[in-house]
């Protein structure tokens, strides 16, 4: 017992599929346990915080509305949409930083000051120089996830091995052929987890993004909810999109397994 113990506890250490899955079964129940507790048992008013049977008749309730799907649809091509363009003009930009320092020099220093700036701050900068339409809500979730991209991929990129670019050269490559063949492939793996990371942070700033004069959204409609103190509602409505985030989560997990299996393990 005591040798289990230990394995247990050895740092990266092996552990089998049966105690994984034990492990994250118990915390749930545990959460499930705590929130039972003070709901029913009324250390907390149902008002503020309502017990689990009334949140899963919302969640089914709303599960039958095509409201809500509609709400869901238009929340995920706005993640979308922001995710896709931060990459589209982030991953080129840290690939260049991470490979001359001379672009280091310019995109990594102002990236840095700005990366600090929450993303609320530019809401109303975004108002005026966006509007109140679909673009607004885009733009928000794309500051969000922008500058932060920039720097990781910066770093998934100057973590390649030098000696393996030096080889590259001896064998006759020229400066873009080993940019192209050598730096880009090597850096993949890596640059996967990053955006697998990033599309968390997009995420979580959807409810930010649809404060911007939204009529429709999961974020609307947790907003909707609390002005009427529907908690159950929003209840539902984070639920949600946690489970959105896994998803997507689980699918670059899945993107990382199936194309990098040499680095299952890192996934």
């Amino acid at each position: 017992m005591k040798k289990r113990r230990l394995r247990l506890f050895q740092i990266r250490g092996e552990l089998n599929r049966s105690a994984y899955t034990f492990g994250v079964a118990g915390i749930f129940v545990l959460l499930l346990l705590i929130w039972s507790i003070f709901s029913y048992g009324n250390v907390v008013g149902r008002t503020f915080l309502p017990t689990p049977d009334q949140v899963l008749i919302q969640l089914l309730t709303q599960l039958f509305n095509p409201a809500f799907w509609e709400h869901i649809g238009i929340s995920i091509y706005r993640v979308g949409m922001g995710f896709l363009l931060a990459c589209a003009l982030g991953i080129p930009l840290g690939i260049l930083a991470g490979t001359f320092r001379i672009a280091e020099s310019i995109v990594v220093p102002p990236t840095e000051f700005i990366r600090y700036m929450p993303a609320t701050a530019f809401v109303p900068l975004i108002m005026v120089w966006a509007g109140i339409g679909e673009g607004a809500k885009i733009m928000v979730i794309f500051v969000g996830c922008f500058f932060q991209l920039i720097l990781m991929v910066a770093d998934n990129t100057r973590a390649v091995s030098n000696d393996l670019l030096q080889v590259s050269y001896t064998m006759g490559a020229k400066r873009w052929q080993v940019i192209e063949k050598v730096l880009i492939p090597a850096l993949l793996p890596d640059l996967m987890n990053t955006l697998r990371l990033i599309i968390g942070w997009a995420w979580t700033y959807l409810v930010v993004a649809e404060l911007v004069a939204a009529n429709s959204g999961l974020g609307f409609s947790i907003m909707k909810a609390q002005r009427f103190l529907n908690t159950d509602m929003i209840f539902v409505g984070i639920i949600i999109i946690g489970l959105l985030g896994l998803v997507t989560d689980r699918v670059f997990a899945f993107c990382h397994k199936r194309f990098f299996p040499w680095q299952e393990g890192r996934a």
